[in-house]
C-alpha cells in the first residue's frame, strides 16, 4: 500500500480509525431540539464515528453538547471528533479533532491533545494536502465535496480515483464528503473510502436509525475476504 510514505510517527492509524459511516452532527443541520435524539439514532442505527461541528459562539452550551456527544458515542462503542478546535476536544474529552488544511498543523495538535487522540485533515481535491497532513500526524484525510451538495455548495470535486491515490500514497484512511446517499455510497467505497461523512442524507431522514443502518450494511457487504473473521 505504499507505505513507504507512512510517517511512522504516526500513532497506530489503522487501528484508531474505523471504517463505516461518519455522522457529521450540529445544530445549524439538525436543529437544537432533536440534536440528542437523532445523534442517538444514528449511532443506534451502526455510524461508527461523529464529528460534532457547531460553529456557535455560546462556548458553554458547546461544551456542554460536545460532552454530551462524546458520552454517547462511547455508550455505542464510536469515535467522537470535534470540528475545528482543538481546545473544545480537550475539554470534552473526545476522541479526536478534525480541521481543514489551513486550521493548523496536526503535529502541533498533536503535542497539544496527545499520541492517540485522532486527528483528521480535510485536503478537498489535492493529493498534496494529503501528502503533507500524512507527514505531519495526521490519522486520516478527507476529500470533497464528492457530489453536489448542500453544505458546501461551492466546495471542489474530486475524482473518484482521488481516494485510491490517497490511500496508496499515505497509507492512511481515507474519508468522503459531501452529497453522500446510499445509491452513490457503493462506488465511493469500491473506490477507497474507509468512512462516509454523511449530513443531510442522514439527519434530514424521517427514520435516522434505519438510514445510518444502510451505510452500516453498505460497508459490511464490501468487506473483502481478508477482512472477515
Amino acid at each position: 500500500m505504499g507505505n513507504e510514505h507512512v510517517d511512522r510517527s504516526n500513532p497506530k492509524p489503522d487501528r484508531l480509525i474505523p471504517r463505516g459511516l461518519y455522522a457529521i452532527a450540529g445544530r445549524e443541520t439538525i436543529g437544537g431540539e432533536r440534536f440528542e435524539t437523532a445523534v442517538e439514532a444514528a449511532l443506534r442505527g451502526g455510524a461508527v464515528m461523529v464529528q460534532y461541528r457547531d460553529k456557535g459562539t455560546d462556548q458553554a452550551r458547546r461544551l456542554r453538547e460536545a460532552r454530551w456527544l462524546v458520552r454517547a458515542c462511547r455508550r455505542f462503542g464510536a469515535r467522537s471528533i470535534i470540528n475545528d478546535d482543538p481546545a473544545l476536544a480537550l475539554e470534552a474529552a473526545a476522541d479526536g479533532v478534525h480541521v481543514g488544511a489551513d486550521d493548523g498543523d496536526p503535529g502541533a495538535i498533536r503535542e497539544h491533545l496527545g499520541p492517540d487522540t485522532i486527528i483528521g485533515v480535510s485536503c478537498y481535491d489535492r493529493l498534496e494536502l494529503a501528502t503533507q497532513a500524512s507527514a505531519a500526524g495526521a490519522n486520516y484525510v478527507a476529500f470533497g465535496r464528492m457530489y453536489p451538495s448542500t453544505t458546501k455548495p461551492g466546495g471542489p470535486r474530486p475524482d473518484l480515483g482521488l481516494l485510491a491515490r490517497a490511500r496508496e500514497v499515505t497509507g492512511l484512511p481515507v474519508c468522503a464528503i459531501g452529497g453522500i446517499t446510499p445509491a452513490r455510497a457503493p462506488e465511493l467505497i469500491a473506490a477507497g473510502a474507509d468512512l462516509l461523512a454523511v449530513i443531510g442524507d442522514l439527519f434530514d431522514h424521517e427514520d435516522v436509525a434505519a438510514r445510518a443502518a444502510e451505510y452500516a450494511r453498505l460497508f459490511e457487504a464490501s468487506r473483502a475476504p481478508r477482512d472477515r473473521p
